[in-house]
């Protein structure tokens, strides 16, 4: 008697438990039901492939995991990186390509065949003793007031020689401005430079106009006498910008790819290094960077950015 009830409740309390157990548990593997572990976690969500169809174009060439498509996008992306740099240097600079691959020698050791220079606007970053409304100081005012660029006195600039848009611009050093009329021969030249010449010994004496007198610094003599580069006295609106500092060897990107593309990322009017009136470094050249050359980052060529035509040194 004692222990019937016991077993009772006993026995009820354990099926109620049971019972209670499969009903709740009704999702049980040992049950048969439905398992939890069937259920997605947000981690292991399966999802569809991307379509152009489902998806558009543009959702499905940013998520498509397809080769060919995550190649275009890396190069892309690439491209994208350099043209912000570009905007960048040029929103700086203020000129257009403002990176040059320096293709010749006639500034050396201070520019060198293959350096990428960084180019400015001549208005922007002047220095003290410039003339008067051209942004560039020479090397002859350089000397009473310090100032260097690219460890000598005064600042390189570029320029179309002759004016004409037609040759490869050159990266010279400017040495003194003249007057229109000027023997500058005898009023301004280096003797150690000159030598012997008189202003009746060249075509660009008297002075036909003002402008600059510039110099390689490699080149043994002014380009108005017999240097590198063919030209008369440079005037100011034939400067394009001046040179501010150097990439060493990034140049030889642009350099090479123009190389084996024959001119076709760049083209040019003028040889890639014009002749040379001087036989010790020739008319040094420079050429912008294009988009290849700014990938290299450079051939600045323009450059990092794109750019067209060339620059000589």
């Amino acid at each position: 008697m004692s222990g019937g009830p016991t077993d009772t409740s006993s026995g009820s309390s354990d099926d109620g438990v049971s019972d209670g157990t499969a009903q709740d548990g009704a999702d049980s593997p040992s049950r048969g039901g439905p398992s939890n572990t069937s259920r997605t976690k947000p981690g292991d969500e399966e999802t569809d492939p991307v379509t152009i169809e489902d998806d558009g174009v543009v959702r499905w060439f940013l998520r498509s995991d397809d080769e060919n498509v995550l190649f275009a996008r890396d190069v892309l992306s690439s491209v994208a990186i350099v043209a912000v740099i570009g905007l960048i240097l040029f929103g700086v600079s203020g000129v257009w390509p403002p990176l040059v691959a320096v293709e010749s020698p006639s500034m050396d050791p201070n520019m060198k065949t293959g350096d990428l220079i960084f180019v400015a606007e001549n208005e922007r970053f002047v220095g003290d003793g410039a003339v008067a409304g051209t942004g560039v100081v020479t090397l002859e005012s350089g000397q009473e007031s310090g100032y260097e660029k690219f460890s000598n006195l005064g600042d390189v600039i570029v320029f179309q020689p002759n004016g004409n848009e037609q040759k490869t611009p050159i990266i010279h050093r400017a040495h003194f401005w003249v007057e229109e009329d000027e023997n500058w021969i005898q009023t301004k030249a280096d003797e150690d430079i000159a030598g012997d010449i008189t202003c009746a010994d060249i075509t660009t004496c008297p002075a036909p106009h003002d402008g600059f007198i510039t110099k390689g610094d490699a080149n043994p003599n002014y380009d108005q006498i017999a240097g590198g580069a063919d030209t008369t006295v440079v005037k100011s609106e034939w400067v394009t910008g001046k040179a501010m500092f150097r990439i060493p060897w990034l140049g030889n990107i642009r350099l090479t790819f123009d190389k084996l593309l024959g001119g076709m990322l760049a083209p040019s009017p003028g040889p890639a290094i014009a002749g040379a009136s001087s036989p010790a470094a020739s008319d040094a050249s420079v050429s912008p960077p294009g988009l290849a050359g700014a990938t290299g980052f450079a051939a600045c060529g323009g450059g990092a950015v794109t750019a067209i035509g060339r620059r000589r040194n």
